[in-house]
C-alpha cells in the first residue's frame, strides 16, 4: 500500500485511504510516512525535516509549512524575529538557546525548528496569529510570564502543526503567574498538537477562547495526540465548542484532565492516566464525548461526559492502550535534530 501511494504521488495522482468508513483524498504532494510506532498519512515536511509527517486535522488541511522555501539558521532573538516574519515560504532553524520577556510572531508558510533538543526559549513565547500554514517542531519553551502570554499561542489561524515540543514552567507560583502552555483559540481550524511533553504547569492547553465566543469557536477543528502531560493541574485540554480528536495521550499526575465544554464534541480514544488524578474526562455546560479504549487508572472519576458522536475525516492508527505510556514517554518532546 505504501509503495502504491508513493507511486501515485510521483505521477501526480492523489493517494486515497479509508478509515472508519470514510474515504480520504490528499493533495498530489502527499507522501506516506512512518512516525514512531504508528503509520500515518500526511504532507511532507520539507528537505530540512527528519522523518515523520503531519498528522491529524493539520494533515487534513494540507499543512506544509515552509516547504520549498529557503532555510535560515539563527542564533539571536533579533535574527529570529526577522527570519519568521512575512508570508513567503521559509524554514527557520534556531541554533542557540535564547531568553527574554516577549513574543515572536510567526508569518504564514513557515516551518520553525529547534536545531537540537537542547535549544530552549526561556521567557519567549511563539505567536501564530491570523496566519496560515505553520509548522513548529523540536523547541523547548519555558517560563513565559503571563504578561507576555502563552508559551505557544495560536489565534484566528488555520493549518498549524505543533509537534515534538517541550513546554513547561513551574508550580511554585500562583496559577496566573504564567498563562497557557499551548492555547488554541478564536476559531482556529486544521490544527494538531502531537508528540509533545507538557509539564510542571497549572493551565496547560486551552482550546476555545471563552464561553461567549461561539460565533468564532464553533468552527474549531483540533487534534491532540501522543502527548505526555506530567505534573500539571488542568486543561488536558479544556475544549470549548468545535470538534476535537484526543487520542493516545499519557497523563501522569494531572488533577483535571479532558474537559469538554459548551457544545464541544470530542472523540477521546486510548488515553492513559496514572498517579494523582481527580477528574479524567468530564463535561462543563453541555460538552460531549465519544470515548473508547481509555484507561482511567486511579482517577477519582473516569468518564462523566454526556455521550456524543464525531466522525474523523482523516486516516490515523491507534496505539494499543497498554503501549501508550512507554511509547509516549520515549518519543514525546524535543527529541529530533535539524
Amino acid at each position: 500500500m505504501a509503495i502504491l501511494a508513493r507511486l501515485l504521488v510521483s505521477l501526480g495522482i492523489p493517494a486515497f485511504t479509508a478509515t472508519n468508513g470514510i474515504v480520504n483524498a490528499f493533495p498530489p504532494q502527499t507522501l506516506l510516512h512512518r512516525q514512531g510506532p504508528h503509520q500515518v498519512s500526511g504532507p511532507h515536511l520539507g528537505t530540512t525535516s527528519p522523518a515523520g509527517g503531519v498528522t491529524g486535522w493539520a494533515a487534513a488541511g494540507g499543512t506544509t509549512g515552509g516547504q520549498g522555501g529557503a532555510t535560515t539558521r539563527v542564533s539571536t532573538l533579533a535574527a529570529l524575529k526577522t527570519a519568521v516574519s512575512g508570508n513567503s515560504a521559509k524554514i527557520v532553524v534556531i541554533t542557540a538557546s535564547l531568553s527574554g520577556n516577549e513574543v515572536v510572531s510567526v508569518g504564514s508558510n513557515t516551518s520553525l525548528y529547534g536545531a537540537s533538543g537542547s535549544v530552549t526559549l526561556t521567557g519567549i513565547g511563539i505567536r501564530v496569529n491570523k496566519v496560515s500554514n505553520v509548522i513548529i517542531r523540536n523547541l523547548k519553551i519555558t517560563k513565559v510570564l503571563a504578561d507576555a502570554g502563552d508559551a505557544i499561542g495560536v489565534q484566528e489561524a488555520s493549518k498549524v502543526f505543533i509537534d515534538h515540543v517541550d513546554l513547561s514552567s513551574d508550580r511554585d507560583h500562583d496559577k496566573d503567574y504564567y498563562d497557557g502552555l499551548a492555547d488554541i483559540t478564536h476559531g482556529c481550524t486544521y490544527v494538531t498538537l502531537s508528540n509533545s511533553y507538557l509539564h510542571d504547569h497549572w493551565k496547560t492547553v486551552l482550546i476555545g477562547h471563552s464561553d461567549s465566543n461561539a460565533s468564532e469557536d464553533t468552527a474549531m477543528t483540533v487534534t491532540v495526540n501522543n502527548n505526555y502531560f506530567k505534573n500539571v493541574n488542568s486543561r488536558g485540554p479544556s475544549f470549548r465548542f468545535g470538534k476535537g480528536h484526543i487520542y493516545n495521550n499519557y497523563y501522569q499526575d494531572m488533577s483535571d484532565g479532558i474537559n469538554t465544554r459548551v457544545g464541544a464534541v470530542l472523540r477521546v480514544e486510548n488515553n492513559v492516566w496514572t498517579g494523582t488524578c481527580s477528574k479524567a474526562l468530564y463535561s462543563t455546560d453541555g460538552g460531549y464525548a465519544q470515548a473508547s479504549g481509555n484507561d482511567f487508572g486511579t482517577c477519582e472519576s473516569g468518564n462523566t461526559a454526556p455521550s456524543g458522536s464525531l466522525s474523523i475525516p482523516y486516516s490515523y492508527s491507534l496505539l494499543p492502550t497498554s503501549s501508550v505510556p512507554s511509547s509516549v514517554v520515549a518519543n514525546a518532546g524535543a527529541k529530533l535534530s535539524f
